[in-house]
């Protein structure tokens, strides 16, 4: 049985688009600190389908995205799963970053592809609330005809992953931020660690009306090839059940196009899922035409609709009440290091969420509801583990 309406394959409106009138929706940019703030508003729409609202201090651009689940998650397969948005968010960062240092370089890369598998962990249980997400080293492999000696080849390629924004939130250990209002009230936090900061509202504006432009961002292109995954998990409404032990793998290709645009094919191999082929541009102020989302922008949305999946996952496995959450997520992310001009690993700040629930539920269960959703994760797991990017080089 699918959980709540499909809202999204209903709605007749684009899944992605850019907003045109942005002002007017009154989600506003956080201020800079780095390189590019960027501010995150997700509201739950109805089961496990959410839509995110995506602001740039830098690009100044504002995108709409929508995220739903597989049949693993008794959702409707509407719309990609909040682990693809990191994933291509990514990949799309780290072919940024090697073309852009390859330019530098003076070096000419040719039938470039990038193929890159994430891996996540879900181990305990709901009941007990020893349930905890953790995330493992990224597998980055990278075709490529190059006239680079090997050594120098891949002195490039790692420099490059290095110089990725996203470096900032894999490399060390980075507790998340945040605060809590339960039906318009400021609460608390418990075990989750409090932003000293005042609380940012969800905005209040006008709906946001799409900008339409002549691509397809988004599309989904069938079921993903089965993969074998140790503690891999096909069953439906798997990821539902109390007690877990499963390994996630999220995957990616991503091919530049004549055009600029990067065209990646997002897979799901575990919990199995649905290709979906995302488009990725960089916005003017970074080089690119502001044609379809950047990078940081992916990997923003997938942190908050991430996040927001523990709560209704929560809810629904613990029968809460929970009718309507929603969060305001600040991300600060460094320049990249090649496309950015900046010669610099990237770097990140915590990321800062602040969370909105409506519910008849006590404080102290709303106050469990943010600490399990912190705790379930894979993404606020993966800000708070020192990950590394495995690099693997293919000539073609």
């Amino acid at each position: 049985m699918k959980l709540g309406e499909n809202i999204i394959g209903q709605s007749g409106v684009q899944p992605f688009f850019k907003v045109a009138n942005a002002e007017a929706v009154g989600l506003t940019p956080p201020p800079l600190r780095r390189g590019d703030a960027v501010r995150t508003y997700v509201r739950s729409l109805s089961g496990f389908q959410k839509e995110a609202l995506v602001t740039s201090a830098r690009s100044g651009l504002t995108w709409r995205l929508v995220s739903d689940e597989g049949a693993y998650l008794s959702g409707h397969d509407a719309a990609p799963c909040p682990l693809a948005f990191l994933t291509t968010g990514m990949i799309a960062a780290y072919m940024n970053e090697i073309t852009a240092l390859a330019e530098e370089h003076g070096a000419t890369l040719r039938k470039l592809r990038l193929i890159q598998d994430n891996y996540y962990t879900m181990k305990g249980s709901m009941r007990q609330r020893t349930m905890v997400g953790g995330a493992l080293p990224v597998e980055l492999e990278v075709e490529v005809d190059c006239d680079l000696e090997d050594a120098a080849l891949n002195g490039l390629l790692m420099d490059a992953v290095s110089a990725s924004p996203l470096n900032g939130l894999m490399r060390g250990k980075l507790s998340s931020l945040f605060t809590l209002t339960k039906n318009g009230e400021a609460l608390t936090t418990g075990n989750a660690t409090a932003l000293d900061a005042p609380t940012v509202l969800a905005p209040q504006g006008e709906q946001p009306l799409p900008d339409i432009g002549s691509l397809t961002l988004i599309e989904r292109i069938g079921m993903s090839p089965e993969k074998a995954v140790k503690k891999g998990t096909f069953a439906a409404a798997s990821s539902l059940t109390d007690e877990q032990d499963r390994t996630l793998n999220p995957a990616a290709i991503c091919t530049p196009r004549e055009d600029g645009v990067k065209e990646i094919e997002q897979r799901l191999y575990s919990p199995h899922g649905s290709v979906f082929r995302f488009l990725s541009d960089e916005a003017p102020a970074a080089g690119g035409q502001g044609r379809a989302p950047d990078a940081v922008t992916l990997i923003s949305a997938g942190i908050g609709f991430c996040f927001m999946t523990q709560f209704g996952r929560m809810a629904s496995m613990e029968k809460l009440d929970l009718p309507h959450y929603a969060i305001v997520q600040d991300t600060h992310f460094s320049l990249g290091g090649a496309s950015g001009g900046t010669g610099q690993a990237g770097e990140a700040d915590p990321v800062e969420t602040h969370v909105h629930l409506t519910t008849k539920e006590p404080d102290d269960i709303a106050r469990d509801m943010l600490d399990v959703s912190e705790q379930t994760c894979f993404l606020h797991a993966f800000c708070r583990t020192d990950l590394k990017t495995k690099l693997k080089v293919t000539r073609v």
